[in-house]
């Protein structure tokens, strides 16, 4: 089934660089089929989004500040997510803010079947990130961008990346036994769907790997097994963890 996703982009609580890298890595789960961008684009901190916005279709949602402190924009678009979901239109959202006032809202959509996708920045809530299905941090995003771009650098140093703590070595360790077999092997996509689910904000584009084969087998704890799949020419490939 084809998932259909509504965009729903904080203007006032996200960057508005690298927004086509952004779409481009929504569209990776989805067809964005409503793309809504929401703030007072009367400010001059909103004027960058103008011609992004043109170049990347998405509508812009005028909202004035009615009221010195108060967030409108945060109303405006919890009140669309909730149109949109009644509509039907949609199979998932995707939730652009580091804003974790939209923790109940990306709460309240899954408990409605919604598939919710969160992209912020580092600095967003934990609260809003287990909120949501998966989140994405919008610095993996930008650092993606950034290393396609000096590749042909060879000067130019890449851009940092998390270390592999003990703490994620453990996520894995206990992941892998909770889904193993009699022999101790786990199938590695059920695997990744499970980190996930334990944590949504698990990419392991954080530590500098593409694909999380290159990352069980950086670093060393783990053993690899490639198998014949009937159904494909792909191999299934087994993870398990190493006897200590």
């Amino acid at each position: 089934m084809n998932t259909n996703l509504a965009v729903l982009i904080d203007g006032d609580n996200i960057p508005s660089a690298y927004v086509k890298e952004m779409m481009e890595e929504i569209a990776k789960y989805g067809n964005p089929t409503i793309k809504r961008i929401y703030g007072d684009f009367t400010k001059p901190t909103l004027a960058k989004w103008k011609n992004l916005l043109l170049q990347n279709a998405i509508t812009p949602v005028q909202q004035y500040a009615y009221t010195t402190g108060k967030n409108a924009t945060d109303s405006a678009m919890i009140i669309d997510a909730m149109d949109i979901l009644y509509s039907e239109k949609v199979n998932g959202f995707c939730i652009v803010s580091s804003d974790s006032d939209f923790t109940r809202l990306a709460t309240r959509l899954r408990e409605a079947g919604m598939r919710v996708i969160g992209i912020g920045e580092k600095k967003t809530p934990n609260p809003f990130i287990v909120a949501c299905d998966k989140f994405i941090y919008v610095e993996v995003i930008r650092n993606q961008s950034e290393n396609k771009e000096d590749d042909n650098k060879k000067d130019k140093p890449k851009n940092t990346i998390d270390k592999i703590t003990p703490q994620v070595i453990k996520l894995i360790t206990t992941t892998i036994s909770d889904l193993s077999d009699e022999d101790g092997w786990a199938f590695l996509g059920d695997v990744g769907s499970l980190l996930q689910k334990k944590q949504p904000n698990f990419d392991t584009r954080i530590y500098g790997f593409d694909k999380l084969t290159k990352l069980i087998k950086s670093i060393g704890s783990f053993e690899l097994d490639q198998r014949d799949n009937p159904r494909s020419k792909n191999k299934l490939i087994f993870v398990k963890n190493k006897e200590k």
